[in-house]
């Protein structure tokens, strides 16, 4: 995928522990265009790459906005576009690619819990501008964690949006009333911490949505990806070279290919970003990813070599 060079033309304060970056194309040329629920990657300085949704209107081709959240406990990544990017700075970021793309339907439920509201309220914005049926649901744990609400406030958007706090209790979200009282033709979207996502997912179905009316995207794994107990070492083959290279029972493929000059892109290293995904040649990946749906499991042609491993004693890869 082609690598853009952009340069930061606004970073602003945007509520508690949050902070939004402009990013302009460095030349200023017009930008790739994008839907809403696109992301894109960013470089940061120290070799960081991470995965930020656009939250601007998805008909500007002049700029591209993202949402980050500082996070102590995080790799780093949310620390530096906190306290080293600066307005002026030149970064690499990836062309926009969406796995969270709005689907055509009668109706649309957007479900946006803390930092997740980037790509939901892009999703608003689309909707909005296409002239259909939505609600958006906006949940935070206080207002003044609660990113973007000029930009809501300030807008058409404010009389589909409903506000939910945690400590503002006559604004709670009655989720069960909300996903029961649904029709057959709405479709859910959420957005947000993981127990924020499945709580929805859980809810959602058990009020009867079908997967296929279930949209989420996570910007963390449900569970810390680790080692599992019992799992065995295996071989890759690189399809190119014919090369074999031992992958030990407790490191992933990433890693040890990476010490024999194998590079592999990688990012979040817990199988929710996709940007390691690489093809299979023969073999049968055992998937650990939340990036691949179901069906794309059960082809087995791609695996995510930050944390999946092999069924098979061997796995060839499209390398």
């Amino acid at each position: 995928m082609q690598e853009l060079s952009v340069r930061v033309a606004d970073k602003r304060r945007e509520a508690q522990d949050v902070v939004s970056l402009e990013l302009v194309d460095a030349q200023g040329a017009p930008l790739p265009a994008f839907t809403a629920g696109a992301h894109i990657d960013v470089h940061l300085p120290g070799g960081l790459i991470r995965q930020y949704s656009l939250l601007n209107d998805s008909a500007e081709r002049t700029r591209y906005r993202i949402g980050v959240l500082r996070e102590a406990a995080s790799r780093g990544g949310s620390l530096v576009v906190h306290d080293r990017i600066e307005v002026g700075d030149v970064l690499r970021i990836s062309e926009p690619r969406n796995r969270f793309a709005l689907q055509a339907a009668p109706r649309s439920l957007l479900l946006a819990g803390g930092i997740g509201v980037t790509p939901i309220l892009c999703m608003a914005r689309q909707l909005h501008a296409a002239g259909a049926d939505f609600e958006f649901h906006y949940s935070c744990r206080t207002r003044a964690r609660a990113a973007f609400l000029d930009d809501i406030g300030g807008s058409a958007l404010a009389a589909r949006t409903r506000l939910h706090f945690d400590d503002e209790p006559d604004t709670a979200l009655d989720a069960p009333a909300l996903l029961a009282s649904a029709g057959a033709d709405t479709h859910v979207y959420v957005c947000g911490p993981a127990g924020f996502i499945d709580h929805v997912v859980a809810l959602a179905r058990a009020a009867g949505f079908e997967d296929s009316r279930i949209h989420f995207e996570r910007f963390a794994a449900s569970e810390p990806v680790a080692p599992v107990q019992g799992d065995q070492a295996f071989q890759v083959r690189l399809a190119s070279t014919g090369e074999v290279f031992d992958i030990p029972a407790d490191e992933p493929v990433t890693k040890a290919l990476d010490r024999h000059g194998v590079f592999i892109p990688v990012s979040c290293e817990e199988g929710i970003c996709g940007t390691c995904l690489t093809g299979v040649v023969e073999g049968d990946p055992d998937h650990r990813d939340s990036y691949l749906t179901d069906e794309e499991h059960a082809a087995n042609d791609q695996f995510t070599p930050c944390c999946s491993r092999s069924k098979t004693p061997m796995l060839v890869i499209d390398l």
